[in-house]
C-alpha cells in the first residue's frame, strides 16, 4: 500500500467522520485528482450530497456523522462505480488518523495528481512527435500537444498556489542516456543536403531563412558545420562555391574533428537541386522541432517520475525543460509569417557594399592581407577628371 493510496483513504475517511471538512476541500480538490476510480466516485458522491444540501454537512463540528450520511454516500457512489461495499466505506473511516487533518491529506492527493497529470501529457507529447516524424506530413499534432502541456502546467501552478516560472534543475533529468541522440531518418538527411546544395547554388537566398533557421536545427553535425560556413561567407560578402565553403569549413576546424571531409563537403555543395530554399528550410526546421519536442517530453516525464520533487519544483523544472521547444516553436511561427518587407534597396546579388567588403577584408587573417582589392569603379581616374575639366572650360 503506497503513501498516496493511504492519503486518498485518509481524506475520504476524514469526510466520512466529519462531513463539515468537505467545505475545506471542495474549492480545490476534485474527483479526478484521485487515482483509484472507487475513491474518485466516493468523493464525487460527497460533493453531490453537499451541493444538494445534505443535513450531515450542516452538523456541528463536534458532532459525529450520522449513519445515514455513510449510507447515502454508498448509494450515490454505487451509481458511478462498481464494487463499492459498505464494509469498504467503514474501512476508510478506520484508515483516517485524524479527521482535522483533512486538508493535509487532500494536498497529498493533489500532489500525486499533479505528478500523474504531467506524466500523462508528457507521454502524449512524445507520442505525437514520434507519430508526426513517422508520417512526415507536418507538425500539427506536436504543436497542439505542446501547447496543451504548457496550459496544463500553468493551470496546475495556479491550483497549487505557485507562480509558473521556469527553473533549471540541479541535475539533468534522466542522466546522459536521456540526451543520447537516436538514429536520423534518411529523409531528414536528404532534406538537409538539398537545402545546403540549394544555398551553395543560390547564396543570395540565405537571407530568406537565416532569421529562423539556426545551425543547431541540422540533425547531422557535418551539415551543421556547412551551414555555418555558408552563413559566415555570406555575412562577410565573400563568393560562395564548393571550394570557398570547403576552405571555410577547414578554417573552423570541421575537417580536423572528423565531422566532415573534403570529398563530402564538395559532394554536398554540388548536389543539383530544383526546389525552393524556403521549402527545404521549413522541412529542416520541422524535423528539428519534432526532435526537440521528443527530447523535452522525455525530460518532463523523467521529472514527473521523481517523487522527491515538490509540485512547485516539478512545474518550474518542467517549464524549463520545455524552453528549447518553445524557442523552436517561436521560430517556426516566424517562418510561417513570411519575410518582412525590405526597408531599403539591397545591392545586386553577389556584389557587397564597398564598406562591408573592406571591413570583411580587415577581419581576414594574415594570408588574405596580401590580396589587393580591385580599384573602385565609382571614382574616375585622374586623367579622366582633367579631360572633363578641359572640356568644360571656355
Amino acid at each position: 500500500m503506497t503513501p498516496l493510496f493511504q492519503a486518498e483513504q485518509a481524506v475520504l475517511g476524514a469526510v466520512l467522520l466529519e462531513p463539515r471538512q468537505l467545505g475545506r476541500l471542495s474549492g480545490w480538490l476534485r474527483p479526478e485528482h484521485f487515482y483509484r476510480p472507487a475513491h474518485s466516485a466516493l468523493y464525487a458522491a460527497m460533493l453531490t450530497l453537499r451541493n444538494g444540501g445534505h443535513p450531515a454537512t450542516k452538523a456541528p463540528p463536534d458532532g459525529s456523522a450520522p449513519l445515514v450520511w455513510l449510507n447515502d454516500i454508498h448509494q450515490e457512489a454505487s451509481t458511478g462505480a462498481r464494487g463499492i461495499t459498505t464494509a469498504y466505506i467503514h474501512s476508510l473511516v478506520a484508515a483516517c488518523p485524524r479527521s482535522a487533518h483533512a486538508p493535509v491529506y487532500g494536498r497529498m492527493v493533489l500532489e500525486g495528481a499533479i505528478h500523474r497529470s504531467v506524466t500523462q501529457h508528457a507521454i502524449r507529447l512524445h507520442q505525437a512527435a514520434r507519430a508526426d516524424a513517422l508520417r512526415g506530413s507536418g507538425v500539427a499534432e506536436t504543436l497542439n500537444h505542446a501547447q496543451v502541456l504548457n496550459d496544463v502546467l500553468d493551470d496546475l501552478a495556479r491550483r497549487w498556489g505557485t507562480e509558473p516560472r521556469p527553473a533549471q534543475p540541479r541535475t539533468t533529468p534522466g542522466g546522459a542516456a536521456a540526451q543520447a541522440p537516436g538514429p536520423t531518418e534518411e529523409r531528414v538527411l536528404a532534406d538537409e543536403e538539398f537545402l545546403l546544395g540549394a544555398l551553395t547554388a543560390h547564396p543570395d537566398h540565405l537571407s530568406q531563412i537565416v532569421g529562423w533557421l539556426h545551425p543547431e536545427d541540422f540533425a547531422d553535425p557535418g551539415h551543421h558545420q556547412v551551414y555555418r560556413a555558408l552563413g559566415a561567407l555570406q555575412h562577410r560578402g565573400e563568393p560562395v562555391d564548393a571550394l570557398t565553403v570547403l576552405w571555410e569549413c577547414q578554417r573552423r576546424g570541421a575537417l580536423a574533428d572528423g565531422s566532415l571531409n573534403a570529398e563530402r563537403v564538395r559532394r554536398i555543395c554540388e548536389i543539383p537541386v530544383a526546389g525552393s530554399v524556403g521549402y527545404f528550410g521549413e522541412q529542416v526546421l520541422d524535423s528539428s522541432l519534432l526532435r526537440t519536442a521528443a527530447t523535452s517530453a522525455r525530460h518532463v516525464r523523467d521529472l514527473a517520475d521523481d517523487e522527491t520533487l515538490a509540485p512547485g519544483q516539478l512545474i518550474s523544472h518542467a517549464l524549463h525543460a520545455l524552453t528549447p521547444l518553445d524557442e523552436v516553436r517561436h521560430r517556426r511561427a516566424v517562418a510561417d509569417a513570411g519575410p518582412e518587407p525590405e526597408k531599403a534597396t539591397t545591392p545586386p546579388s553577389g556584389v557587397p557594399p564597398p564598406a562591408r567588403a573592406a571591413a570583411a577584408r580587415a577581419r581576414s587573417p594574415a594570408p588574405h592581407a596580401e590580396i589587393k582589392a580591385p580599384p573602385s569603379t565609382t571614382t574616375p581616374a585622374p586623367a579622366t577628371r582633367v579631360h572633363r575639366s578641359r572640356r568644360s572650360s571656355p
